[in-house]
């Protein structure tokens, strides 16, 4: 009875009976070779097509079984490459300088893809599995303490539990700046966002610093802004305030010029005023003595009205300014 091999890692099985005198052989290749590939070896493959098969063998040495894969090309552009339908784990590295995306194929040999495959960044490695149809990656969640040193990227979901540390440079795909979810925000996303909050025209306002923004924001070009003036409202129904950026006013007080008018209309009006030794008081009419006094002095008249104008208030440099306080103004011009 002839032998029979495994499906998934093709190793021989004898049957029984067989192979008499050279069992022996077939049960070292099978243990030396054929297992000890699927556990720790790592076949260096060259892709010279844009889809490659790695190489399937029964109870022999071959690619597709060895537990790591490193990938090469000669292509120069992005290729595939196509793993037997079978349930097996991968670590698959790709330094070739292309994107690689390994799918399962219908049958062992063939490049017709089963089901979906994982796209590998160049200089990239990932744990995958082959369930039999499709490639998947293997970690996505992580239980407990999470640690990573040096740099770090993670490509599609990743979900961690409990606490989290990563040492070195970290980086995660950059979301758009509008996005409001739980995703990771990197250092690109802050900065988009500030950007999106700062268009270009507007202004920005630090009572403190003299720094220009764009030491401080890290974006955009700043220029100073409204030197010794305070803003105020648009307003299109008045002419002063319809245009931006327009200036006006004066921090220099100015009185208008004006007239003051007085008119007498009794110009024959008379006052008779009687002064008394000790006068205590006056009075239009009879004479008021004042307490003790004995002697008055002759009546005295006074005919018309005297109207004599008087300017109030100040017209001068620096008098017409409102409450204020003094801060840094700038305005994103790029």
């Amino acid at each position: 009875m002839p032998s029979t091999y495994s499906p998934d890692l093709r190793i021989e099985l004898i049957a029984n009976g067989e192979q008499s005198g050279t069992w022996g052989t077939t049960t070292n290749t099978n243990l030396g070779t054929v297992l000890e590939d699927a556990i720790a070896a790592l076949a260096s493959v060259s892709v010279t097509s844009a889809n490659q098969a790695l190489t399937a063998q029964n109870g022999a040495a071959d690619q597709a079984r060895c537990s790591a894969v490193s990938l090469t090309t000669t292509t120069t552009a992005a290729f595939n490459v196509y793993v037997p339908p079978v349930t097996k784990l991968y670590v698959i590295t790709n330094p070739s300088g292309y994107t690689a995306t390994v799918f399962c194929s219908t049958v062992i040999g063939n490049t017709t893809a089963a089901g979906t495959g994982v796209a590998i960044p160049t200089g990239k490695s990932v744990l995958l599995r082959a369930d039999g149809t499709n490639i998947v990656e293997q970690l996505n969640h992580v239980v407990g303490a999470f640690s990573v040193g040096g740099a770090a990227t993670v490509a599609g979901n990743l979900s961690v539990t409990g606490t989290s540390t990563f040492t070195g440079i970290p980086s995660a795909p950059t979301a758009a700046f509008s996005t409001n979810t739980t995703q990771v925000a990197t250092t690109a996303f802050v900065q988009a966002a500030l950007a999106a909050a700062y268009p270009v025209g507007s202004i920005y306002i630090n009572a403190t610093s003299a720094t220009n923004p764009a030491t401080l924001l890290g974006f955009g070009t700043w220029t100073a802004f409204g030197a010794g003036r305070v803003p105020v409202g648009f307003d299109s129904t008045n002419v002063l305030f319809d245009t931006a950026e327009e200036t006006g006013g004066s921090a220099n007080a100015t009185l208008p010029s004006h007239t003051h008018t007085a008119t007498v209309t009794d110009p024959g009006h008379v006052h008779t005023i009687s002064t008394l030794d000790n006068l205590a008081g006056g009075s239009d009419g009879p004479n008021v003595r004042g307490s003790g006094s004995t002697a008055a002095t002759t009546n005295s008249q006074v005919t018309g009205i005297t109207v004599a104008n008087s300017t109030e208030g100040s017209s001068g440099t620096n008098a017409n300014y409102q409450p204020y306080i003094t801060v840094y103004m700038w305005k994103r011009t790029v």
